[in-house]
Order: structure tokens, then sequence, then C-alpha cells
């Protein structure tokens, strides 16, 4: 029997299309709903094919749906296991879901030079090992350290010292992308800033402070 043809995929830009619900409330304040690409209510796209040509594109695909969603939602990380109850990979309206063997698939692709590293998984304990729950680098720790000297730059901060909770939390950064961002990868991205000669980290674990140049 031949495997029904996938069209093509979401560029890594969320496409204007139908969408379906999420998670998110239905508030004053809440992000408008996400615009789910036409692939998304395609049902084969929810079980990853044999050929290698199809999905080499079905992995590139959900890449860019995974990063769009989280992008949307300012997620930069995933709890596998939580992550499948939701609209990310559980479309309702067609009865489809990717299976949990079918995502780590896929984050494991995403955490590969062929997927561009756009995810990475957390480790915890001693010596290590899959937790369950990784990042996804809808921005890599690189480019957030060029969003943060860029912010500092418009922002006139240079020669200021800043929280990295000030940084993350204020409401000075409530529009900003990274506002939200967890603690970890902040400091991750603040490192390479570091190493550019572009920042400089003071103080202990939970009360660090960074001057930016």
């Amino acid at each position: 029997m031949t495997t029904p043809a996938l069209p093509p995929g979401p560029s890594p830009t969320p496409p204007t299309a139908a969408s379906t619900p999420t998670l998110a409330p239905s508030l004053p304040n809440a992000p408008p709903t996400f615009p789910f690409p036409p692939i998304y209510a395609f049902p084969p796209f929810f079980t990853l094919q044999p050929s290698p040509t199809t999905l080499s594109s079905q992995l590139s695909s959900w890449s860019a749906l995974i990063q769009s969603y989280c992008r949307h939602h300012r997620i930069f990380a995933l709890t596998l296991v939580d992550a499948l109850a939701t609209p990310l990979f559980n479309n309702t309206s067609i009865s489809r879901k990717l299976s949990l063997a079918d995502a780590r698939r896929v984050l494991n692709w995403m955490a590969s030079a062929e997927g561009g590293h756009r995810a990475e998984w957390i480790t915890t304990g001693k010596g290590g090992g899959e937790a369950g729950r990784c990042w996804v680098f809808w921005k890599r720790p690189e480019e957030w350290a060029a969003v943060l000297e860029e912010w500092v730059e418009r922002t006139a901060q240079k020669g200021s010292v800043v929280t990295l909770y000030e940084i993350s939390e204020s409401d000075v950064t409530r529009r900003e992308e990274f506002h939200g961002m967890d603690g970890e990868l902040l400091s991750r991205s603040l490192g390479v800033c570091v190493k550019r000669g572009k920042a400089q980290i003071f103080g202990g674990e939970g009360s660090e402070g960074v001057k930016f140049f």
C-alpha cells in the first residue's frame, strides 16, 4: 500500500492558516491563538513515514512547527510526556496525535547537527541522562546573546549593572522575546556575551548581576 505523500511543510515563520484551540486561556491579555500550518490537519503528518526522503521533510516540518509554537507561547523548554497532551502534538479535531516514540525521535533529530541543534536534552543527576525534558532553541544561546546585546544598545544600558531577574521578569522587558526565559538558559546566553567581551557577571547564584560593555 502506497503511503500518502506529505504536502510541503511549514517554514520557521508560522504561516497564516486556520488554527485550533491551544492551552492559552481566553483572557483579555492572553496571546492570540497560534496559527497552525495546513500540514497540521493532514493525518499522515502524525505518523513518521518510512521513506527517507519523506521522513526528512517531515522531521523538518515538525521542527519548524515546534519552534514556531514555542516561540508564540514563549516556551523555552518542554517536558515531553506533558507536551504530548497539548495541541502541539495532539490534534483533537482530526483525532491524531504524535506517539511518545515519534515525538522523541523528532526532538532527537532537532538536537542533531542535521536538525540544526534546535533542541537539547536537559540532563539531571549524577552521570546525566535524558530526563524527558529538553530545551527548544527557537533561538540558540548565541542568538539570544545577540538579542540581549541589541536590547542593551537600544535601551542605552551599556555600563549599567542589571540583575538576571530584571532581565527576565521585570515589567521593563515584558515586550521582549527573552522575557520569562528560564534562568539557566539566560545564564548560558549571557555566558556567550561574556566570551565575546560584551558583558561581565557579578555576584553569587540567585543574586547575579551583569554589566554590559
